[in-house]
Order: C-alpha cells, then sequence, then structure tokens
C-alpha cells in the first residue's frame, strides 16, 4: 500500500471550513433562541405569579374586614371556610395556568433545538461527503 497516495488524498478533500463555521454560527444562533424562549417563559411565570400573590393578598384583606365589621362568629366562621376554599381553587387554577406555560416554553425550546440538531446533521453530512453518498445510496 502506498501511503503517499493515502495522505495526499486526505489533504486534497474538498472539506468546507466555512460550511462548518456557519454551521456553528446557526447553532448558537439557535441556542440564542432557545435562552431567548426560556427567558421570556420565566418572565411570564413570575408576572402570573405575582399578580396571584396580589389578587389572594387583596381578597384576603377584602375578606377579614368584612367578617371584622359584621356578622356572628357562626357566620364568620362560614366566610372563613368559603374563603379557604375560594382561594384553593384559584390556587388550583393558577397553578394549571402556570404549569401550561411552564410546559409550552419547554416545547418551545426543545423544537427550535431539535429543528437546529436536524438541520446540523444534514449539513455536517453535506460537508463531509457523507450526506451524499448515503442519498445516493438510498435511491439505488
Amino acid at each position: 500500500m502506498n501511503y503517499n497516495n493515502a495522505f495526499a488524498d486526505f489533504f486534497k478533500s474538498s472539506f468546507d471550513f466555512n460550511q462548518v463555521f456557519s454551521t456553528q454560527r446557526r447553532n448558537i444562533e439557535a441556542l440564542t433562541a432557545v435562552n431567548q424562549a426560556v427567558v421570556e417563559g420565566a418572565q411570564a411565570i413570575s408576572r402570573r405569579q405575582a399578580e396571584v400573590v396580589r389578587q389572594n393578598v387583596e381578597h384576603m384583606l377584602k375578606a377579614s374586614k368584612d367578617m371584622m365589621t359584621t356578622g356572628t362568629p357562626e357566620v364568620n366562621v362560614t366566610k372563613q371556610a368559603d374563603l379557604a376554599k375560594s382561594i384553593f381553587e384559584n390556587t388550583l387554577s393558577n397553578l394549571r395556568e402556570i404549569t401550561e406555560t411552564v410546559t409550552k416554553s419547554g416545547f418551545e425550546a426543545f423544537d427550535v433545538l431539535n429543528k437546529r440538531v436536524a438541520e446540523s446533521m444534514e449539513e455536517m453530512g453535506k460537508v463531509s461527503g457523507y450526506g451524499a453518498t448515503a442519498t445516493t445510496s438510498k435511491k439505488k
């Protein structure tokens, strides 16, 4: 075997480093988009949680004021039970909404990454020459 020809053929390959750098640039852009989606999701969740806390505090203050100013102890116990039930139901509803936001944000990030990985694999296959070979061999 002639090793000189093997190395000569290796260095003659048409490996396109510009394509590799371009692929990596697009990978970084995809990661930036993922980070942006995650940050936006986290901000939306934080805003919603702050709004929920504010609503619960207002609701409790209003109910407390109402119980202190009017009613008998028996009526106030009923109001407290209603208040606890209302807060529990609102908390479950808000938790469901926040969970949906987290899930949506995660899926958006995953979709961006999944699409980019598929594109990157295809690009690297083309750069390395395996993509064209694999495509050609499948057609046969």
